[in-house]
């Protein structure tokens, strides 16, 4: 029996996986490095989770979750009432972005009995140390924890340059499972944390207090291009939440894997505004490197929805010269869109359509991707959403039921969210034929279909009405309408918006 073994989980979530957990990864790490053997189950590999959690848990030292906000909390609880039924006195550690934003709601829950909050890394080793021997959490910085009926806040653990840390543990992967279940031969990788912008609507200002943490660029390159080579990776999709902050280091990564000459996708987040401080050299770079697809958080092109989302960094015309240049090195975009922000109007609506569609009508590359906000926890417009009627789930199970791209938003209800919901779908229908009729492979007949039906299409957005929505049915039916698309990949994410009609 193995007494130096830790137990960590990643609960199921919608949609083909990304790749492996690097939460999980990043974790094992270090407790590698401490003489710890760590055994990792992801969920979206291995179906027959509980099972295996049953069957690894007797020998652990503990149990450790990471968990986001919505449903997959449903299956945190899930495993934790089954080690609990199993070893009772096992202690069960959960962490991630929910804990560390609601960490006396989780406790409180009475399904962990700690919570790691924020950097992890070496909290996790610390608190598993102090468990190994029996020891209490006390003093553990940045540990949560039950002490009989109270909750416990040790002191916040300062927060270290990640290039202090050593490369996720990666051999720990079982490559060909996520091929079959990527459909590609990929990994996921982060070459930094944080971002410095203050968005009202994002949790990453909570997480990371808006500080940049990044890995030097000669490191990122030595560490991906190895992982590439070693494993066969076809592609690599970055995980930092702005991936451009630090211009130059982004430059040097990109000449980085240029020189090596090992080739593969990769595909990143960005802000607009980062990539417009690019010379169209330094994006050309970025297209030669392997860049296949950049998701730009771009979320309105109304100045007075951007004002109220806090992104005086995003400007409309950077939108335009964004596109522009990733257009010129033949590198894919997709726009996100937030609609039903509070104190958005129809107006303001018609005219981010607008904008994104004079977009789509230039830059054949860019694709886009409307979403109905979304209220994370602790994010800065929650006085005013409560102002508005917006009801704060009060529990960890109430967040576990909060359907995530669902709209819960009093203020857009009946007949203004369906009115809503078909004007996005036929702006992502119009854009997607157009894209449609760009192809040399279509046929001559569909050619004529596609143009016969652009012309109507064009009508309703120009004039508003969006009754009667034939052309909605038919997609329907077909399930063919690609409504919402992944910020990192641009792959789709399924017909979306609920039932459009």
């Amino acid at each position: 029996m193995n007494h130096k073994k830790v137990l960590l989980f990643y609960p199921p979530y919608s949609g083909k996986p990304l790749g492996p957990p690097l939460s999980l990864l990043s974790l094992a790490a270090p407790l590698e490095q401490a003489g710890y053997q760590v055994c990792c189950i992801d969920a979206a590999i291995e179906p027959a989770y509980l099972k295996r959690i049953a069957s690894e848990i007797g020998d652990s030292i503990c149990f450790g979750v990471s968990l986001l906000t919505g449903p997959m909390i449903r299956q945190a609880i899930e495993s934790s009432q089954l080690v609990r039924r199993l070893q009772p006195q096992l202690p069960i550690i959960f962490g991630g972005w929910h804990p560390t934003l609601l960490p006396d709601q989780t406790l409180e829950s009475g399904f962990a009995d700690a919570i790691v909050r924020g950097q992890g890394e070496l909290t996790f080793v610390e608190a598993v140390q102090r468990l190994e021997v029996g020891e209490s959490l006390e003093g553990v910085a940045g540990v949560s924890y039950r002490h009989g009926e109270q909750i416990v806040h040790n002191p916040e653990r300062p927060v270290v340059n990640i290039n202090t840390l050593p490369l996720p543990a990666y051999h720990l992967v079982e490559v060909e499972a996520y091929a079959k279940a990527c459909g590609v031969r990929k990994t996921v990788y982060a070459s930094s944390v944080g971002c410095p912008y203050a968005c009202n609507y994002c949790t990453d200002t909570i997480f990371y207090n808006r500080r940049f943490n990044a890995l030097t660029a000669q490191r990122v390159v030595a560490e991906v291009t190895k992982l590439v080579e070693r494993d066969r990776l076809e592609e690599v999709s970055f995980l930092d939440s702005n991936f451009p902050v630090d211009v130059k280091r982004a430059v040097a990564i990109a000449r980085g894997f240029t020189e090596t000459g090992v080739k593969f996708r990769w595909t990143f987040q960005a802000s607009t505004d980062l990539l417009c401080r690019m010379s169209d050299e330094d994006v050309q770079l970025l297209g030669e490197a392997g860049v296949s697809h950049i998701g730009f958080g771009t979320e309105s092109a109304a100045e007075e929805v951007l004002a109220l989302m806090n992104k005086p960094h995003q400007k409309i015309a950077d939108m335009f010269e964004a596109a522009r240049k990733c257009h010129k090195a033949a590198i894919k975009a997709t726009f996100n869109l937030i609609i039903g922000f509070p104190g958005e109007t129809d107006a303001y609506r018609a005219e981010t359509l607008r904008v994104m569609g004079e977009i789509a009508r230039q830059f054949s590359n860019v694709s886009f991707s409307p979403n109905i906000f979304t209220p994370y926890p602790g994010i800065a417009v929650w006085d005013k959403l409560r102002e508005l009627g917006m009801g704060e789930p009060h529990s960890l199970e109430e967040w576990a039921n909060m359907p995530l791209g669902r709209n819960l938003l009093p203020w857009l209800q009946g007949a203004d969210y369906q009115r809503v919901k078909r004007m996005l779908s036929y702006f992502v229908l119009n854009h997607q034929i157009r894209r449609a009729m760009l192809r040399t492979t279509l046929s001559p007949l569909r050619r004529r279909f596609s143009k016969a039906l652009t012309a109507p299409l064009a009508w309703r957005l120009r004039h508003k009405f969006y009754g009667f929505p034939l052309e909605l049915w038919m997609l329907q039916l077909k399930q063919c309408l690609a409504l919402r698309r992944s910020l990192l990949t641009g792959e789709s994410l399924g017909h979306d918006l609920e039932k459009i009609c």
